[in-house]
């Protein structure tokens, strides 16, 4: 999106945006969401800002001075947030205790989405060490665990010491925690999601979910069919560094639940009509359920059949393995 902005694919006529009260030397910050929010202001025309003091002054590259702020309005609000953090479900507390036991190695770097799966895969590395994030979005969920000194970031080849993000979302009690946190550094996603900067890495560990994967390992993430559920934010920009990082040490993982709340297995022989592939196969090496781990590096299309059919839910696994006979003319085997 920032480079949208700056080579005018969407020209900016005013950017709107939520700052703090400016400092004494008249800079303001802009808080949780630096991820597009520099480059609309270094593009846009004119800049109206709101200035909050309930906004957290973060640190990085999060500063604006005053003097680029066209017109502004002040208040004295609560920032947008989730206000009773994740509900997590047995079946998602479950993935999170495998990825955590069995994919997460002591001295990685993690970049997590927002949700439930992220947050128990968190609430599972009590005991893991010297853990780093470098990350798009940042939530609750890292608290603790930095709080406990889990994640420290001392084995981060990419500003050690630093967890890295470009905008937070949570509870006031996570805002509250960036608040002059100068461990957490901001910055925009045109740098945090780069390739290069991702895979330069050590251990990089990406955990992403999907709507829907087929039998091939084609992850559909912002669609159910035709219909558009959501963006797909960096999951492409991350899943694609941790399957080329320079150490070799990275591991893109897809998790998600083997059925929908209504009861439809999100594993398929094919994707839905009109879905959109966000993660191809060729990028997937890990696929996580309640049910196990599939890993697909280095299989063919017979055997990832197999590997997923394995972690789907028990009812589903019949009909998907007579199904996937009709697509590939052949058994699924390992």
């Amino acid at each position: 999106m920032p480079s949208y902005f700056y080579n005018k694919t969407f020209p900016v006529d005013v950017a709107l945006i939520s700052v703090t009260p400016p400092d004494k030397w008249g800079y303001c910050s802009v808080g949780v969401n630096v991820d597009t929010s520099l480059a609309a202001i270094e593009s846009a025309k004119k800049v109206i800002a709101i200035i909050n003091p309930k906004v957290p002054r973060t640190h990085g590259n999060t500063l604006i001075h005053q003097s680029r702020i066209d017109s502004f309005v002040e208040v004295d609000r609560e920032i947008y947030g989730n206000p009773e953090g994740m509900h997590i479900t047995e079946e998602e507390i479950k993935i999170g205790k495998l990825i955590a036991e069995n994919l997460v190695d002591d001295g990685a770097t993690l970049q997590l989405g927002i949700g439930a799966i992220p947050d128990s895969t968190l609430l599972a590395m009590k005991n893991h060490k010297d853990l780093g994030i470098h990350t798009e979005l940042l939530g609750d969920g890292v608290i603790d665990l930095i709080e406990e000194g889990v994640i420290n970031n001392s084995k981060k080849t990419v500003m050690p010491g630093k967890v890295v993000t470009s905008f937070g979302f949570g509870t006031q009690k996570f805002y509250k925690f960036l608040h002059d946190n100068p461990m957490i550094h901001f910055d925009c996603c045109s740098w945090t999601n780069h390739s290069d900067v991702v895979r330069a890495n050590s251990k990089m560990t990406c955990i992403n979910s999907g709507i829907e994967i087929d039998i091939t390992g084609q992850i559909a993430s912002d669609s159910i069919g035709n219909m558009v559920s959501s963006g797909f934010g960096g999951q492409v920009d991350f899943m694609n560094a941790s399957a080329t990082t320079y150490d070799g040490l990275g591991k893109a993982i897809i998790a998600l639940t083997s059925r929908t709340n209504k009861g439809k297995s999100k594993i398929t022989t094919t994707l839905a009509e009109g879905a959109g592939v966000v993660t191809t196969r060729g990028h997937v090496r890990y696929v996580v359920t309640e049910y196990g781990i599939a890993n697909l590096g280095g299989k063919n299309v017979r055997q990832r059949a197999y590997a997923l059919i394995q972690i789907a839910h028990p009812d589903d696994r019949e009909r998907l393995e007579k199904e996937a006979f009709q697509r590939l003319k052949c058994m699924p085997s390992p």
